[in-house]
């Protein structure tokens, strides 16, 4: 596996900032029984009230461009592998398909609060919501399923009032900054404080794969600072391109809602770089399946 040297990356922001998230050791790579392999961020693996796990290309049945743990209906694969994809996930992390709650996902900032009547909605039956990229539940035995294939997952804690959260943020969901909608939304429906979040962010695109138009540089220039324009965003090889830095855009999202940068964590991989173990849209030209982070109280 490739790895990102994020220590580079964020010396200017701890230069701005005083402090810097943990960035190093923040993911372990587990391979269950059935031969599942998914990751596991540490950040949240000393909290005995949840069940987390990011899935990897690795131990599913799904064939071709999608080898093998494609984890989406909305391709050309067929009913009966991401079915079963989904089950041995489910057999791998403990958490039963039914108790699945999975988003509908279209770039945008939405966020939908999610109960026991939700269980299952996308994976054992039909979705009866759309426009929706964040999920958040304090209720336990529902899991809280969103999708990647370079966009960056930003999952939430709050270890006081048990509660979780998971948002899908590309860059159109960053810059209309759904981190801070979801905090907030948590804060209104379980009382959850910015201060006591446990945060992790990534794995997804890293800035050195992901070059973006001028007028992506301009959505970001209008509603981030000068300073941090600088932290997130620089010229690319060409005139007009930019390399965009999703994940320290989500982290300064994250520190701007309120959540502390020592409850922060960062994935040190890309999916574009590790596009063998993990699927990539860059990578691949949009040929590819789908992974998923699932989160779940217990």
């Amino acid at each position: 596996m490739q790895y990102i040297d994020n220590e580079k990356l964020y010396k200017a922001f701890e230069l701005h900032y005083g402090q810097k998230p943990r960035i190093k050791d923040t993911i372990n790579m587990v391979e269950a029984d059935n031969g599942v392999v998914y990751l596991k961020y540490s950040i949240f693996e000393d909290l005995d009230f949840v069940k987390q796990g990011f899935s990897t290309r690795k131990g599913g049945v799904s064939e071709g461009i999608y080898s093998s743990m494609n984890l989406t209906f909305l391709r050309d694969d067929s009913y009966q592998n991401v079915k079963r994809n989904f089950e041995l996930m489910g057999q791998a992390l403990g958490i039963k398909p039914e108790d699945m709650v999975y988003s509908k996902q279209t770039h945008t900032t939405n966020v939908l609060k999610v109960s026991g009547k939700h269980r299952g909605l996308g994976v054992t039956k039909e979705h009866i919501y759309d426009d929706v990229d964040g999920l958040i539940t304090n209720e336990s035995n529902v899991c809280l399923v969103t999708a990647y294939a370079d966009c960056i997952p930003v999952i939430v804690v709050d270890p006081v009032n048990k509660a979780i959260g998971a948002a899908h943020a590309g860059w159109k969901g960053t810059v209309g900054n759904i981190v801070n909608n979801m905090i907030t939304f948590m804060s209104v429906e379980y009382g959850t404080k910015p201060g006591d979040i446990k945060a992790f962010v990534g794995p997804g695109i890293c800035e050195g794969c992901y070059e973006v138009s001028e007028d992506v540089f301009l959505a970001f220039n209008k509603v981030y600072s000068e300073e941090e324009m600088g932290l997130i965003i620089r010229n690319g090889a060409n005139k007009g391109k930019y390399q965009l830095n999703l994940p320290m855009a989500n982290v300064i999202n994250l520190y701007k809602t309120g959540v502390d940068m020592t409850n922060i964590a960062v994935a040190d991989i890309c999916t574009c770089c590790n596009s063998e173990l993990l699927f990539s849209h860059r990578a691949t030209n949009g040929q590819r399946g789908i992974l998923c982070n699932f989160i779940e109280i217990i």
